[in-house]
């Protein structure tokens, strides 16, 4: 019965994917020091804390209001897409995760709360716009193609790399801005690759996204062209010297975004063929950001 709790508490928080977190933080945080601003470590553990919170809620969230729909019992479940699973096994405990969903969003908009105190209101904006992706993303952004491909990625990118920079620096910065399109463009497309395994799923429930609307190779082009336009975001911003040259690090994960493309075009109506290259995207996610943060910060 103990573990029936913990499981429906903790299960919807989608643990392994929290990862994501620390690399967009450690975005920002490259960020400002590049641009030469001392960083105080308690604000950016509370960056941390707050952007952890509101990934923990979106996720939970998204777990409850897939398993009310009754989307968690028509999904073919992956280790990335299709939800965890937990609740359909706990149905009596749904409610728990409805609860940490609500918790958390509490604890993103009291550190938000305390950042406006601190540095002035020109955090409200990104503010206002992550609790909003936090709370309409499952029921209503997702049926709108774009605002369901984009919502993902400029939660990750623009608002919590930017985000993070302003609570730590008090204004924003190019550099800042340049980073930032590379976690937009990255889990953009970790969100749409994600999404070809429900693909049948999602339309019996009323989703509206881009493979349902233009189908699988619009996606696939979708996919490829996000990619290329994560790498171009950093070479431009290297030309431009707006980042330094270490920022190319971050380049060293094109062979394996290349598998990853070729493996979704290839077997993007095959499930059991599609898995590992989903696990490529997830590892580009994660690398390809953190090699930029470490670029930057070494030089």
């Amino acid at each position: 019965m103990i573990n029936a709790h913990f499981a429906a508490a903790l299960g919807p928080m989608r643990a392994p994917f929290l990862l994501l977190v620390p690399v967009c933080v450690l975005l920002g945080w490259a960020a400002a020091v590049h641009d030469g601003h001392s960083v105080n470590a308690v604000h950016l553990a509370l960056a941390a804390a707050g952007a952890l919170a509101a990934h923990i809620s979106v996720n939970a969230l998204n777990e409850y209001e897939d398993f009310r729909s009754g989307l968690d019992f028509r999904t073919e479940r992956t280790p990335f897409s299709g939800g965890t699973g937990v609740l359909p096994a706990n149905p009596d405990k749904a409610h728990y995760a409805l609860v940490v969903a609500v918790a958390t969003l509490c604890i993103v908009i009291a550190v938000g709360v305390y950042f406006i105190r601190l540095r002035g209101v020109g955090i409200l904006p990104l503010g206002l716009a992550g609790v909003l992706i936090i709370v309409l993303y499952t029921r209503w952004l997702t049926r709108s193609p774009l605002l369901c491909l984009l919502a993902p990625g400029v939660g990750f990118g623009p608002l919590m790399v930017l985000g993070v920079y302003y609570v730590l620096t008090g204004v924003y910065s190019t550099t800042a801005l340049m980073v930032s399109l590379l976690p937009l463009f990255m889990v953009s497309d970790l969100l749409l690759i994600n999404q070809f395994p429900d693909r049948e799923a999602d339309r019996w429930a009323g989703r509206n996204h881009l493979l349902l609307v233009w189908g699988g190779p619009a996606g696939v082009a979708v996919y490829g062209v996000f990619l290329f336009a994560a790498y171009v975001s950093v070479v431009v911003a290297v030309i431009f010297k707006v980042l330094p040259p270490m920022g190319l690090l971050s380049l060293a994960t094109i062979p394996v975004a290349a598998l990853a493309y070729r493996g979704l075009r290839r077997h993007q109506d095959s499930v059991p063929a599609l898995v590992p290259h989903m696990a490529q995207h997830v590892a580009l996610t994660l690398a390809t950001p953190l090699l930029l943060a470490l670029g930057i910060a070494i030089s």
